[in-house]
């Protein structure tokens, strides 16, 4: 069998004409030039050259040069793109996460993130926590962020970041005008509307509150569509108050131990791809400097 870097000899020292150049630019001794080149032919039986000063070409070195040349290039784009996958440089990431951060952390850091890998392809599903878990735990996605949720099997849970609860109610009603932060005795005569991060809401205080509700609605459009026509008010993490429609205010709770953890999800068992694992640390650099200008957001050492 002739190896692929035998032919690369063969190649170098055809284009070179001699032994000596290509023997400079292999960085290899000339014999072991020499010496390769005979290995080549005693396995093919036949001459490549058509003297020893090796400037002209047999019809079967003419042949062997035009089909290692091809082999070689194919060879040399393989291994070129084996390594730009393995350094974290290309493929695909599918990314799941919950709306406040695909909308408000992760398009800084992505653009950035993208300009260094130009050929890395980017799947980014917005969706809530229990949709961004579902879709980790079966494969559907690489990589989740989504709120903290009890253990689960399967998955891998980081925290990243914790930002505080707020209740989000029209400007002009009396609890949009209240000053200083809320108790929950304010939210007792006012309807409330559950979403799926008030599910890890554990104080007693909301817990009595929330049996008492009628509504519950998933989309977080939806949602504020609703606190907007006057159904009720709803509680919401601070990141995702940020932009909040000039009919709608975010006020601020005591309770301080109403916050939302968010993690990253990975599937447990299963070695993260080169580009997951980069865009993972990217991740979590990006969100410790992102959110130094969010009084409500504390991020985990990771």
């Amino acid at each position: 069998m002739i190896r692929t870097e035998a032919l690369r000899v063969f190649v170098t020292v055809a284009e070179c004409g001699n032994i000596r150049d290509a023997a400079d630019r292999l960085f290899r001794t000339q014999s072991a030039i020499s010496m390769t080149l005979k290995q080549v032919e005693d396995h093919l039986a036949a001459p490549l050259f058509e003297s020893d000063r090796k400037h002209n070409l047999t019809d079967l070195g003419r042949f062997v040069l035009g089909v290692a040349k091809v082999l070689l290039r194919d060879h040399d784009t393989a291994i070129d793109l084996i390594e730009e996958y393995a350094s974290g440089a290309s493929g695909r990431l599918r990314i799941a996460s919950v709306p406040s951060v695909a909308a408000l952390l992760i398009p800084d850091m992505l653009a950035r993130f993208l300009a260094d890998r130009p050929t890395a392809e980017i799947d980014l599903v917005d969706t809530d926590s229990a949709d961004v878990r579902r879709l980790v735990a079966t494969g559907q996605a690489d990589l989740g962020i989504a709120s903290a949720a009890p253990a689960e099997g399967g998955l891998v849970s980081v925290p990243i970041f914790e930002d505080s609860m707020q209740v989000v109610c029209p400007a002009n009603s009396s609890l949009g005008q209240q000053a200083g932060p809320l108790d929950w005795r304010d939210l007792e005569d006012v309807p409330l509307i559950l979403n799926e991060t008030t599910r890890a809401i554990q104080s007693a205080e909301f817990q009595a509150l929330a049996a008492r509700t009628k509504l519950r609605v998933r989309n977080v459009t939806s949602l504020l569509a609703m606190v907007r026509a006057g159904v009720g008010v709803t509680l919401l993490p601070g990141l995702a108050t940020v932009g909040l429609p000039l009919t709608l205010v975010a006020r601020p709770l005591s309770d301080q131990s109403c916050r939302r953890q968010v993690c990253l999800l990975r599937r447990e068992n299963r070695v993260q791809s080169p580009l997951a694992a980069s865009f993972q640390q990217d991740f979590i650099t990006a969100i410790a400097a992102a959110t130094e200008r969010l009084s409500f957001v504390s991020v985990f050492k990771v």
